[in-house]
């Protein structure tokens, strides 16, 4: 360890330990120090890894000069803190050791693993490091099941499944224009038995985007197969990292990779993942034919017996009628309207279900005879009621492929059209009313109790042509007149239509995607009217941009970071002169709540946090009354949030709170003890956090709750022994597969419960 250390202070770890000793018993800066100590604990293991580099890297003063630094800091700070610190000296000191955390864990978390990458010469890759772990993702690039076994696919299936298999094919393209079932097939043929377990091992799958990034796809696939992410600079380090990622699986088998729905112009893309293996083959949907990348399977619409048995299926019970010759006209002029495609008649079916005869002749006679897919789809729009359109064309605000939590959706709908009456539940059945009607689809995540309008456990789809259509439907509406706004940045370029308007925009709902190349160099826009604003990005650093300041009828900030890192998000003062802002939504971000609160969101009523890191978040901070900050908080949802161990001391600070989510965090070990300052408390869901072992005694003083859920905490081995204190309001508990959970006596004193 002296050669990477080089100034003469290690000679192994020893100043690690004895700079985690000093951080343990200086009490002054806790929660601080003891971060710290166990910062630096992390980073004994790494020493033997970094160790191993020997002879690769310049440790003195080149490739690792940053950690080096760092330590010396910390050394520093510690010294400081023995010697003994002034009142004036411990801001200044809490700062620094906020910093030299941070810069620990973004060095672990990024340049060690490029130095890992660079080490890569003579060995394979590296696994994960327990002690700096990340969020895990392990169904990054996993096939989607298929929802149906559709009518008429088993020849194109058995077809497809031949021209796989042959060993002079090592790519093939699947073509067919919008509508013809290609992902079902695709997803069908790489579910079947003998392809899944017995010629591929390994089955990776993509959904291709219009700009399709290899950096990204190389980091999905490492993170999908348990490898430590990589960040690349450039693309042909990411294309050397894939070759050495397959090399290293193909040892236990077949590989298939499937690049679904790839766009013109993709094919340097598809010919980087051209790699001359053994045993590994590419499979590729497109409406467009590759030539020079491999063979074509063409997919043609179904059959006319098959569609017309496909939409009889979709459309029973079929109307009462006298005259057979009559309903079989209605029949074929429906089937001719929808061309044999698959996904034209299931909408179409499923709008005609259980219609009466009279309803079929007045839709058949109201068709045109359109030629597009979207002029087929166009009266199955035209037939929902008005505020089921609304919600429809909303859903083209979101990116395309995405899978959006209904949460998500429900809140934006709860602040766009609700009164102060409205319940989630309605915009919930809004969701149900138009998956039934086939224009989006509801997969549930796994079994969840979807009691007081929690949906965190249902994802919601839709297919591209159905995204199509409801952003052609906006597109009708002029862009200074439009109610939805999207604004999709490439590369700092913003479109030159923005570029060139001169007046305000007048959406109520905008969304603004950028990609992992946008450097927050934003251009001024003047949306007054936006009350709810969707951001997409993909940049590990993103400000917000300044001119969200001048929407003062915000009510719902949601920002959903798609990249593979977590993202910094800053410049969260332009956030703290809107008077109506009530929800905001993280997804996968390093977030400072303090900043949020320095703000004072007066109206804040909603705050959710999905797969994010907190950092300094949850440290003390005196000069903040957070009840006084956030006076109007009532819900807190935290959920994948993997490296949080303990629920914030504020929390217990927030008395206007009515729902905790903390859900699916499993390093969680426990609550605040002063919980019972949450007087106001209804609903308390700790679902799925594997690591808590109890809750506070002071849990059983909260009065008010009615519904508590453990679900799925297989750890929790007692409840608070005098929970039977919470006779008067405690309706539920869940207590899902707690199979360690001992029930104490008073459970007998709680009259109203319902359910446990």
């Amino acid at each position: 360890m002296s050669v990477w250390f080089g100034r003469g202070f290690l000679s192994n770890s020893s100043l690690l330990e004895t700079l985690i000793f000093a951080a343990k018993v200086y009490t002054d800066f806790k929660p601080l120090s003891e971060d710290l100590a166990s910062t630096l604990e992390r980073l004994i293991p790494l020493s033997e890894e970094i160790e191993s580099f020997q002879g690769k890297l310049d440790f003195a003063y080149g490739d690792l000069k940053e950690l080096v630094d760092t330590l010396f800091r910390a050394r520093e700070v510690v010294s400081t803190c023995i010697e003994g610190v002034s009142w004036f000296q411990k801001p200044i000191l809490t700062r620094e050791i906020q910093r030299i955390i941070n810069d620990m864990l973004k060095f672990s978390q990024t340049k060690l693993q490029f130095l890992q990458f660079r080490t890569l010469d003579d060995g394979g890759l590296c696994k994960r490091i327990d002690g700096f772990s990340v969020p895990v993702y392990t169904d990054l690039c996993s096939v989607p099941l298929p929802d149906k076994d559709l009518l008429g696919f088993d020849y194109p299936l058995m077809e497809l499944k031949k021209k796989l298999l042959d060993d002079s094919v090592g790519s093939l393209v699947v073509c067919a224009p919008p509508g013809c079932g290609k992902t079902t097939l695709v997803a069908q043929l790489c579910h079947d038995q003998e392809i899944k377990g017995i010629m591929f091992k390994h089955i990776f799958y993509w959904v291709t985007s219009r700009t399709p990034n290899l950096r990204v796809m190389v980091q999905h696939l490492l993170l999908h197969n348990g490898f430590k992410d990589l960040t690349f600079t450039n693309d042909s380090q990411a294309a050397n990292c894939l070759r050495k990622l397959l090399e290293e699986l193909k040892g236990n088998g077949g590989i298939l990779l499937v690049f679904d729905d790839v766009f013109a112009g993709a094919e340097s893309l598809l010919k980087t993942f051209q790699i001359n293996l053994q045993d590994y083959k590419i499979l590729v949907t497109s409406q467009f034919e590759f030539a020079s990348f491999g063979p074509t399977y063409h997919l043609k619409p179904l059959e006319h017996q098959d569609a017309k048995n496909l939409l009889i299926q979709l459309a029973s019970p079929l109307p009462h009628h006298t005259n057979p010759y009559e309903f079989e006209d209605l029949l074929q002029k429906t089937l001719k309207r929808c061309n044999g495609l698959p996904l034209v008649i299931e909408v179409v079916g499923v709008s005609l279900k259980g219609r009466s005869l009279h309803l079929w002749k007045d839709q058949v006679e109201s068709w045109s005879e359109g030629k597009t897919i979207l002029e087929r789809l166009q009266p199955s729009f035209n037939a929902l009621e008005p505020h089921l359109k609304e919600c429809f064309m909303d859903m083209g605000s979101f990116l395309e492929d995405q899978k959006i939590r209904a949460w998500v959706i429900i809140d934006l709908w709860v602040e766009l059209y609700g009164t102060s009456s409205s319940s989630s539940i309605v915009y919930m059945k809004y969701l149900n009313d138009l998956a039934s009607q086939n224009l989006l689809k509801l997969i549930p995540l796994r079994r969840s109790e979807q009691e007081d309008g929690f949906y965190n456990g249902l994802l919601v789809t839709q297919h591209d042509v159905l995204r199509e259509l409801a952003i052609h439907q906006s597109r009708l509406e002029s862009i200074l007149e439009t109610k939805r706004f999207k604004l999709e940045i490439i590369k700092n370029k913003f479109p030159e239509l923005y570029l060139r308007l001169k007046q305000p925009i007048n959406a109520r709902l905008l969304s603004i995607s950028t990609d992992d190349l946008f450097s927050s160099s934003w251009v001024e826009m003047d949306c007054p009217n936006v009350e709810a604003l969707i951001l997409n990005l993909s940049s590990s650093d993103y400000a917000l941009p300044s001119f969200i300041a001048g929407m003062k009828k915000l009510k719902v900030l949601t920002i959903t970071n798609h990249g593979v890192s977590l993202a910094k998000i800053t410049n969260f003062s332009c956030l703290g002169s809107l008077p109506n802002l009530k929800r905001i939504r993280f997804e996968k971000a390093s977030v400072t709540l303090l900043d949020l609160a320095q703000l004072r969101l007066d109206s804040l009523q909603k705050i959710s946090f999905v797969m994010c890191s907190f950092g300094e978040v949850f440290y003390e901070c005196v000069d903040i009354d957070i009840s006084k900050a956030l006076p109007s908080l009532q819900e807190i949802e935290i959920d994948y949030c993997y490296d949080l161990d303990e629920v914030p001391y504020w929390v217990s600070q927030v008395v206007s709170l009515k729902k905790l989510n903390v859900t699916n965090c499993y390093k969680l070990s426990r609550l605040p003890n002063d919980i019972d300052n949450l007087s106001k408390l209804e609903v308390l869901r700790l679902a799925s956090c594997f690591n808590l072992c109890e809750l506070p005694e002071t849990t059983s003083e909260l009065r008010n709750l009615r519904f508590l859920d453990v679900s799925d905490c297989t750890g929790l081995r007692k409840l608070p022994l005098e929970i039977g204190k919470l006779q008067k309001k405690l309706k539920k508990i869940l207590m899902r597969k707690c199979w360690r959970c001992e029930l104490p006596g008073s459970v007998v004193n709680l009259e109203n419960l319902e359910l446990i």
